[in-house]
């Protein structure tokens, strides 16, 4: 059963006016808990402390927030947490006050302007960050998919180019939601998904590497998808194991030249892919060392 707390308090309702819900302003994080501890802890810190700043909002995990999480994970030995934050209770309008540059609030002058006509709450300092904290099952599919691999079908939903939110994993998910209105083919697990110039991305769920001759390719994400944690793990394991990596555009048409195909997000690890749409691939030796490593086999 699903636990939840809002900035601590178990069971307490989001705010009505909260700017996550009103706007999906805000990031998240989720993590895997394994035998009792949060897998990569100050790392997913690391990276929500600096995708809160691209957003224009500051955040450092309390104290008593890690204490809480850390709690949780040996309560719950073997479970998915989740982290999300959102800027905080704002008023109608799309303004808030922006955090950059030592702390200075900056709206330019036709935002102002702008979110003057539309409300006349705008903020004039920076609101509470929302944290909301949440405990889950891991789904138990996800060994069986380490074990066997996983096919992927082709989305027909492209990802929209945006490099100011690229690499983020903010709370506007409705292309991701879009994606999985769709119901998958009997024999595929998740969806790939491309940009508007047919790049690949990732697939639903999960960032996305293939291996063409001597070189490990993954899509670089400057315009779209998100740059999970796993996948910096897994590229920093990927170099300490002596491969070369290249992070680059990855057309669609070069799947063709791909030997191997695997996918990587913080719950099931890596996990290998064996077939895209009518496309089959081998299965690289060397994934399950990764997953040794960096202990990620389920």
């Amino acid at each position: 059963m699903t636990q939840v707390w809002v900035d601590g308090q178990p069971d307490k309702n989001v705010n009505p006016l909260d700017r996550g819900l009103a706007y999906g302003d805000g990031l998240f994080a989720t993590m895997r808990v394994h035998q009792g501890e949060i897998q990569f802890l100050n790392t997913h810190f690391e990276r929500l402390t600096q995708g809160a700043y691209r957003l224009g909002f500051n955040w450092q995990p309390s104290s008593a927030l890690t204490l809480q999480l850390k709690a949780l994970a040996k309560a719950n030995p073997k479970a998915c947490i989740k982290l999300l934050l959102t800027r905080g209770v704002g008023g109608r309008g799309y303004g808030a006050a922006v955090v950059r540059h030592n702390s200075a609030i900056i709206l330019d002058s036709a935002q102002r302007d702008r979110d003057s006509l539309e409300s006349s709450s705008l903020a004039s300092a920076p609101l509470n960050v929302t944290e909301v904290v949440s405990v889950h099952a891991l789904p138990t599919h996800y060994e069986q998919w380490q074990q066997q691999g996983i096919r992927l079908a082709l989305s027909d939903v492209r990802l929209g180019r945006q490099p100011k939110l690229a690499g983020i994993k903010h709370c506007n998910r409705l292309e991701q939601v879009l994606i999985k209105s769709v119901d998958l083919a009997e024999n595929a697990q998740d969806w790939l998904v491309l940009d508007s110039d047919d790049n690949v991305i990732e697939s639903s769920m999960a960032n996305i590497f293939f291996v063409v001759d001597k070189a490990i390719i993954t899509p670089r994400i400057s315009f779209s998808g998100v740059a999970g944690m796993m996948r910096e793990q897994v590229i920093h394991q990927l170099l300490a194991m002596g491969y070369s990596v290249r992070i680059t555009d990855f057309h669609y048409s070069m799947l063709a030249d791909a030997k191997h195909v695997f996918i990587t997000n913080s719950l099931f690890g890596l996990v290998d892919v064996v077939a895209i749409a009518d496309r089959r691939f081998s299965l690289a030796s060397w994934t399950s060392r990764i997953r040794e490593h960096l202990s990620l086999t389920l």
